[in-house]
């Protein structure tokens, strides 16, 4: 016997059980992504939004 035969002896009718249809891992995935694409985005231009905590322009490392 080969690998392939024994292989294939060893795995007939042996299934994995999921918790979920495979569709639905991906939409947990898309879902999660999604997520932390928002929160991403909230945080744009934010350092914008503070400049005038700075004097004269400055950042908070003191560089212009």
């Amino acid at each position: 016997m080969n690998a392939l035969t024994i292989f294939a002896a060893t795995e007939s009718g042996a299934h994995a059980v999921l918790l979920f249809p495979p569709i639905i891992f991906g939409l947990i995935a898309a879902v999660v992504f999604l997520a932390l694409g928002i929160v991403t985005w909230s945080y744009r231009d934010v350092s914008s939004r503070h400049s005038q905590k700075w004097s004269d322009g400055e950042s908070a490392n003191g560089h212009h």
